[in-house]
């Protein structure tokens, strides 16, 4: 086996590979950006190198300087993990030419399935099932709008060289071909520094399923059976599970030898993915499979995989890159229970999952649990989410005997995830546990749009028991406040008891949430024996009992319980965890005077960092609501910012290639009321 390997990556994929050689006793040596310079990775490995800059083009794609360390630390392989350069045939070669082990297949493999329009001729001719669409040469935009009139709308642009949900876009109709065709071009150039795109059929209800392949340098071929990974946002996955739910038997087998089919017909070595698009009916039930593509690497998702296999992937890898055969062979592979994956990413699902960057001031994840929870991250408490990279915070993988038992652990993992700093998705994962869709199963690719209502909005309303909480805390605060300053032990002065000599007093709570800028004031009257809220109209006697961080509340019979966490760099923020759901609130303290930020109506401001790639309007011109004013990217992605009615536009603040920062004012817009 290897003694020393690179991991040419980063996060919590070199994390996971690093714990893989520890336990088999193989040294590893990370590599660094300057924003990772602490991270998570590089404390994990034995050795560390710097690589350069922030940005992926001048650290964690500098393919020549990777193998350069591992040439000079004596490195025998390097791990390229996903992203960044593990697809990259080149790099592969040169890892090769330096007399060093690229753990994943060869050159020739990576550049056949690199591109997806190769791809696809490669399968026709392996007799591979392929969705309707056109994967040429010719690009003339022209030329593509004829191939989408013969397709059918809707139609699926693509990025050829892409992947990750990058570079893609759904085209409704010829009218919106053209804009669509340069959006995607731009971010597939942005993304993979190649605009070639490619045009398929839009299936209406589809799924996305997948199945893990695997071969050795002596002609074996396994797959470890499926995954669906239907359950998406923007074309990216979040959800994950193993196997995939309402397959019939014999699919599943068809489906694993198509795989096989395609991995032969690259002559394929070590981990691989082949990604099917299936059609379905209205109930979710799989009719037919196409190919879609195949990744040349470890997926995201492989962990769900592990769990219901028995088997380390990454170990896999290692012992088929080394020369080995495949550890198990088809009929020694067995599967059980059910694993399901769900990706903690740093994003607000309910601001059209916008990236969300800061230091992670609190970050409580749950304790692993052998064979049952697993966590893979590469951040911990007070690590910084940056612009660099993809905003994941961790991999959450639960695994249960049955699919229904699955769902209830990841329920119960979620509502332990603690975060603040900056907005997740957590609750969004939560609500999606619980959906009707998701639970029954009745998936496919637009499971989340359909149920948007649902899965994107958490509380529209303010209910009295949240209030009741956010009191009892202020209450626990003032009262240890009090004791600590009391210079004498049970002075009166320290009781809060809200004893008056006229007879019971009110005093006013005053909270606002800070997601919709909605302000509730809970009055709480002290009458002796009994402290009583009322909101709107609501009365309740308050009653509770803490633990740490937690409140107990006895309502009648019943009693409710609630984590409530003070922000540590903004202290009167009140941070209120409750079955996954996260509220965030401002204490109104009466005694200070709060500054608060005015929206100006006039002015349009960037939702979060990023690079202006393109600007629609001039000053000066009209515009309608609902036109596009500004392209920002950010992580790769692109955002449209539209115009919110009809105006003029008076004055552009920042140039095109602009770098900005979240609230920076973009532009002046005159309304016509103005």
């Amino acid at each position: 086996m290897f003694k020393k390997i690179l991991i040419a990556n980063r996060g919590e994929i070199a994390c996971r590979i690093a714990r893989t050689c520890q336990r088999l006793g193989i040294q590893t040596v990370a590599v660094y950006s300057q924003a990772d310079q602490d991270a998570m990775h590089v404390q994990l490995c034995d050795e560390s190198y710097f690589l350069g800059g922030s940005l992926p083009k001048d650290s964690y794609l500098l393919g020549n300087k990777i193998i350069e360390i591992a040439l000079q630390c004596g490195a025998q392989a390097i791990h390229p993990g996903y992203g960044f350069l593990s697809e990259n045939a080149l790099f592969a070669k040169s890892c090769h030419d330096a007399g060093i082990k690229f753990i994943g297949p060869s050159a020739q493999a990576i550049d056949s399935m690199g591109s997806k329009s190769a791809a696809k001729s490669l399968m026709e001719k392996a007799s591979v099932p392929l969705v309707p669409g056109y994967h040429g040469e010719n690009q003339d935009p022209q030329f593509l709008i004829e191939e989408a009139d013969r397709i059918g709308y809707p139609v699926l642009l693509k990025a050829s060289a892409g992947g990750g949900g990058k570079g893609m876009r759904i085209v409704e109709s010829r009218e919106t071909f053209a804009q669509a065709l340069a959006s995607c071009q731009r971010e597939a150039m942005n993304s993979f520094g190649n605009e070639q795109v490619l045009l398929e059929k839009y299936l209406q209800r589809p799924r996305h399923i997948e199945v893990q392949v695997f071969a050795d340098q002596q002609g074996n071929y396994v797959y470890l059976f499926d995954r669906d990974c239907s359950v998406q946002r923007r074309h990216q996955k979040v959800v994950e599970e193993a196997p995939a739910p309402n397959l019939k038997p014999e699919l599943r087998i068809a489906m694993g030898e198509a795989a096989i089919q395609a991995a032969k017909a690259v002559d394929y070595e070590g981990a691989g993915t082949v990604e099917l698009i299936a059609n379905t009916n209205p109930q979710g039930d799989v009719e037919a499979f196409y190919f879609m593509e195949m990744n040349t690497r470890l997926q995201v998702e492989h962990p769900v995989t592990e769990m219901i296999t028995g088997q380390d992937l990454v170990e896999w890898q290692l012992k088929v890159a080394f020369g080995e055969p495949l550890p198990l062979l088809q009929h020694q592979l067995v599967q059980q229970g059910h694993a399901i994956e769900a990706r903690i990413y740093a994003e607000n699902p309910e601001k059209q999952f916008l990236p969300s960057i800061g230091k992670l001031r609190v970050l409580q994840i749950p304790q692993e649990i052998p064979d049952e929870i697993r966590v893979d991250t590469g951040v911990s408490q007070g690590d910084v989410i940056s612009p660099f990279y993809d905003p994941m915070i961790a991999k959450l993988i639960v695994y249960g005997q049955t699919r229904q038992e699955a769902i209830d652990k990841m329920t119960w993992a979620l509502a332990q995830i603690r975060i603040i700093g900056l907005s997740s998705n957590v609750a969004f994962l939560a609500r999606l546990m619980k959906s009707h869709d998701f639970v029954k199963p009745e998936l496919d690719t637009g499971l989340i749009a359909r149920n948007e209502t649902q899965l994107l909005h958490g509380k529209q309303h303010i209910e009295l028991i949240d209030l009741l909480f956010l009191v009892a805390k202020q209450l626990t605060l003032e009262e240890q406040r009090l004791k600590t300053s009391a210079r004498e032990e049970n002075s009166p002065w320290s009781v809060q008891d809200g004893w008056r000599m006229m007879g019971p007093i009110k005093r006013d709570f005053s909270f606002e949430q800070i997601d919709n800028s909605e302000t509730a004031t809970s009055t709480l009257t002290y009458d002796y024996t009994n402290k009583k809220t009322t909101y709107l109209g609501q009365e309740q006697i308050l009653q509770f009992t803490v633990q740490g961080d937690a409140i107990n509340l006895q309502l009648g019979n019943q009693v409710f319980s609630s984590l409530v966490l003070i922000d540590p760099e903004k202290t009167s923020q009140f941070h209120l965890f409750s079955e996954g759901a996260h509220q965030v609130w401002q204490y109104n303290d009466p005694l200070e005077s709060l500054s608060h930020a005015v929206h100006q109506l006039g002015n349009l401001s960037a939702p979060m960092p990023g690079r202006i790639t393109l600007i629609h309007v001039k000053a000066g011109g009209q515009v309608k609501a609902g036109d596009p004013l500004v392209v920002l990217e950010a992580m790769k992605m692109e955002h449209t910012i539209t115009a919110h009615q009809d105006g003029e536009i008076e004055e552009i603040y920042f140039a095109q290639g602009s770098q900005v920062q979240e609230g920076n004012q973009l532009l002046r817009f005159k309304t016509k009321s103005e």
